[in-house]
């Protein structure tokens, strides 16, 4: 079935790269291309991402991980920040994703060409992916939201993700995107282990009630169905697809020592989650 999935996406692809490709202005949002200081947050988990825009780095003996790749023109500081950190963009051999908009795809598809790394997408955000966010329910419609890429293999809930010793869970937690998900898996140091979530916060970003969003009927079924599933989670350490979400600021210093412990906040974790039911509970009215 899932061979069979992948024949349209392929199709899209191919028809997508014809498509004009506008990137939404990001003026406003300008800690989204401000650089951030790579470091380890614990074990073989990095942060390569932007002040804003976070992305991941999970190093293996037998290549890497990257977890989204932030705007369009971030490559080079990704690049840059993976390479201050000791290691290889070209090592790269899995490529990730937790939610199909432009501010964590953008810079996708220029690093798979330029890797050769596999691109691992949730089943329903994998044709938004193909078509470079054409045929999103909120932003898409008339062109494409960043460079389309060609999924190599569709993710579903639970799927694992298995790469040098390391072995990844897809948690499937849609509203925000149709696909949006999270990602949970274990490291270790010298000390301990840890149990990681890297969560993608359902932040509710549409102005109007879930009814009027025709383009997306199950999206108040969908976020009832994440906020639950996502209350239910155990780990150690949580991170998320936007730094502020996470308060990276406040947790690590650029220049501060290794110190796996600050990210250990489960009560941050439910305060985010909170926020993000009231949301839900406002759009329901």
């Amino acid at each position: 079935m899932r061979h069979l999935i992948l024949i349209p996406l392929l199709l899209v692809t191919f028809s997508a790269t014809a498509q004009k490709v506008a990137e939404p202005p990001t003026h406003n949002n300008p800690e989204w291309s401000k650089p951030y200081e790579p470091f380890q947050i614990a074990g073989n988990l990095y942060y390569v991402g932007t002040y804003d825009l976070a992305c991941y780095l999970i190093v293996t003996p037998r290549g890497n991980i990257l977890i989204n790749t932030g705007l369009a023109a971030s490559a080079p500081m990704i690049k840059a920040n993976i390479e201050s950190l000791g290691f290889k963009l070209s090592d790269t051999k899995i490529l990730l994703n937790t939610q199909a908009h432009y501010d964590h795809m953008g810079a996708m598809a220029a690093i798979k060409k330029s890797t050769g790394a596999r691109l691992m997408i949730d089943a329903a955000d994998a044709p938004v992916v193909a078509d470079g966010g054409y045929s999103d329910y909120l932003q898409g419609g008339s062109v494409s939201l960043f460079a389309p890429v060609k999924v190599d293999r569709i993710l579903q809930n639970g799927d694992t993700i298995e790469l040098g010793g390391m072995k990844l869970v897809m948690l499937h937690h849609p509203g925000h995107t149709k696909g949006s998900c999270s990602f949970l898996f274990d490291v270790k140091d010298a000390t301990r282990s840890y149990k990681v979530l890297i969560a993608n916060i359902p932040t509710v970003i549409i102005d109007n009630k879930f009814s009027a969003i025709s383009s997306y009927p199950d999206m108040a079924k969908d976020y009832a169905y994440t906020l639950n599933a996502m209350k239910n989670l155990q780990f150690d350490i949580w991170v998320a697809s936007h730094a502020g979400q996470f308060d990276l600021q406040g947790k690590h210093k650029p220049g501060s020592g290794y110190n796996p412990s600050a990210f250990i906040d489960r009560k941050g974790y439910d305060e985010e989650l909170k926020y993000c039911e009231e949301q839900y509970l406002e759009k329901l009215k």
